[in-house]
């Protein structure tokens, strides 16, 4: 998403909440206390709320051992329809680590998004950052393995397999290679088919796919499984989705319900289908050198507070799903889930079984017996118990 978009998403959300006090609290107070006291904060006794939120800030700041800067790329209060938990995460490390680490927190797009961020954590611009795993992919390419579709969308079997020992011993390891520490794993939903208004759904079965211009990311993997659905990939960037499906230029997108909500596409599709295909996932990644340099009850402080903080978004994920569907239900969106046989049809049209995707699980993980050890744990539950949409 462009920092347009982003500036835009900010003033929309803002609009709902008096942005001219939200301006007024950011002058005196500073933007995070701002934005808690305006999300937190008791209606009448925001600006005495900002100035309790800005001195304990202050405090906390003066007495930690390190700062952790952390990017996001949306606003305070998002975990309602997109629950990313980051006020959580900072409350949580600066609480398990005894208040040795700071977190200054980058929301809203401050710091940029998407790659840019990823970018930044790498080099060490900035400590930590909250991205989606399609952005992580071109960084750390193994992780781009999710997007191969029906064996880890849903989103049991993708918390599964990323809280798996065979994820930790497989993946990890490519991911500190790049210099990256994966934190926790942020479970959205999973994509979905969205159809723009004037295009008849919702969409079944598989063949219901033939000729759509299915607007895609750059990932290869995604592209590769429109194909096999027989639709038409049509890479768009972020920026540009939203008028390529008003003007027609793509007929679908497959976000999460949540992401097609909180990113401004509530009035203009016309249908979703939940077909659970491919998680949409997000990860919070740290720099590996700034983490290993840490003292070890400070590491495990962190390690620590990114569980609690992925079981917080965890239990929060079927609130949020319900908050998007009753908002784009109000302006007439149909929603569908396809039933056993249908979502068969699906698995069987461009599921992971099939051999067209072998040549990508070789080079992504090395060999096809270690992706079915993944398939395994991506099958067998971890103790992390996490809600699915119900057919």
């Amino acid at each position: 998403m462009s920092e347009k978009n982003h500036q835009e998403n900010i003033d929309q959300h803002l609009d709902s909440m008096d942005r001219r006090r939200f301006m007024e609290l950011t002058a005196k107070f500073g933007f995070t206390a701002a934005a808690i006291a305006m999300t937190t904060g008791i209606i009448g006794s925001r600006e005495a709320h900002a100035e309790k939120v800005s001195n304990e800030e202050k405090e906390r700041k003066a007495a930690a051992k390190h700062t952790m800067n952390l990017a996001t790329a949306y606003i305070m209060g998002a975990s309602r329809t997109y629950p990313i938990m980051q006020l959580d995460m900072k409350e949580n490390i600066q609480n398990f680590t005894n208040g040795q680490v700071y977190v200054k927190l980058a929301p809203a797009g401050q710091l940029g998004a998407g790659s840019a961020l990823v970018q930044k954590v790498q080099s060490g611009t900035i400590q930590a950052a909250q991205h989606s795993l399609a952005n992580f992919a071109p960084f750390a390419s193994a992780a781009d393995l999710i997007n191969i579709p029906y064996w880890c969308g849903e989103n049991q079997k993708f918390v599964n397999l990323v809280t798996s020992d065979a994820w930790k011993n497989e993946l990890n390891p490519k991911i500190e290679a790049k210099g990256f520490k994966a934190l926790w794993y942020v479970v959205i939903d999973p994509r979905v088919v969205a159809l723009r208004k004037g295009v008849k759904g919702p969409v079944k079965t598989p063949k219901q796919m033939e000729g759509l211009k299915f607007r895609v990311p750059g990932s290869k993997i995604l592209q590769q499984f429109y194909q096999l659905l027989g639709a038409n990939p049509t890479p768009i960037a972020w920026g540009e989705t939203s008028s390529a499906i008003k003007q027609g230029v793509a007929d679908a997108l497959d976000p999460s319900v949540e992401a097609l909500l909180i990113f401004g596409f509530k009035e203009v599709l016309s249908s979703i289908t939940f077909n659970g295909a491919v998680p949409d996932s997000q990860i919070y990644s740290c720099n590996l050198e700034w983490f290993n340099s840490l003292s070890l009850d400070i590491r495990d402080g962190i390690d620590y507070a990114s569980a609690v903080t992925m079981r917080q978004n965890l239990a929060k994920v079927p609130a949020a799903r319900a908050y998007a569907m009753a908002e784009l239900g109000k302006v007439g969106v149909e929603f569908y889930v396809p039933t056993p046989e249908e979502k068969q049809q699906w698995i069987d049209a461009a599921g992971a079984q099939l051999p067209a995707w072998d040549d990508i699980k070789k080079e992504l993980i090395g060999s096809l017996s270690k992706f079915d050890e993944l398939a395994e744990a991506a099958n067998t539950y971890s103790g992390y118990y996490v809600d699915d949409v119900k057919a």
